[in-house]
């Protein structure tokens, strides 16, 4: 399997082939994430690499990243205009891939960062951004292919760290259970244990039949709010996959 740089380093290669050829009329068109334009999209992964990149050089350094760093960053792109957001945001994109690139390996072995209450070591940083990158990629693609789906190498290493997120972003629905998931392409067994105050995603077991049985790219998706009725595989299980969506309303 490859490594979390290897693959954000495929799916940077990926958006640059969705959009470069776009036309103007195009990067001003919506994406899937409803309130931003394509052009948006490629502000918010410009503008989130150069603050990824502010805390890989904290990081190595030693220091923390000022808590005031982040939004002087988001107004400068904020305001560039369509066309500047998108090739801004393309170059700092492969800016922050080569940078992440060329950290040493005796560098990424001691790399420690904090971000809010979470400890990142180097591929924890990486697989932050790869998330980001994947998902936010298919926002894109989507828009012209509808049968376009998350790169399978980001979906392989997003789904097996996907815990955390469904624990920062899950929203109970009210009725306590849990849901045995079962993912395809890569197999993976999870139990979806649903509380009163929060969700959390926990290892399942192989020796029942599963609530939900989906590929694992749909399953992605489907926390990060993507899986409307409209971008679903095919699915089997008795889960109620509409309170599921309500679950994860999406980032």
């Amino acid at each position: 399997m490859p490594d979390h740089l290897a693959a954000l380093k495929s799916s940077s290669a990926h958006l640059r082939s969705i959009v470069e050829p776009l036309r103007e009329d195009q990067i001003v068109a919506p994406s899937y994430a409803s309130e931003w334009t394509i052009a948006d999209v490629l502000s918010h992964l410009g503008s989130s690499a150069v603050i990824l990149g502010a805390r890989l050089d904290t990081g190595l350094a030693g220091t923390e990243l000022a808590d005031d760093f982040a939004p002087p960053v988001w107004d400068e792109w904020n305001a560039k205009s369509p066309a500047a957001k998108v090739a801004d945001g393309l170059e700092a994109d492969r800016a922050c891939v080569e940078r992440l690139d060329a950290v040493s390996a005796g560098e990424r072995a001691t790399f420690h960062v904090t971000l809010g209450p979470i400890d990142l070591d180097f591929d924890g940083l990486v697989g932050l951004r790869l998330n980001e990158h994947a998902l936010h990629t298919w926002d894109i693609e989507v828009m012209f292919d509808p049968s376009a789906r998350v790169q399978p190498v980001a979906t392989a290493l997003i789904v097996d760290n996907i815990a955390m997120i469904v624990g920062f972003i899950g929203k109970p629905t009210g009725i306590e259970r849990v849901v045995h998931v079962r993912t395809t392409e890569p197999t993976r067994d999870f139990a979806l244990a649903i509380g009163k105050e929060r969700v959390a995603l926990e290892p399942g077991t192989t020796d029942r039949e599963p609530d939900l049985e989906l590929p694992a790219e749909a399953f992605v998706r489907l926390v990060y709010g993507r899986l409307d009725p409209a971008h679903t595989p095919p699915v089997r299980g008795p889960a109620d996959l509409d309170e599921l969506r309500r679950m994860f309303p999406g980032v």
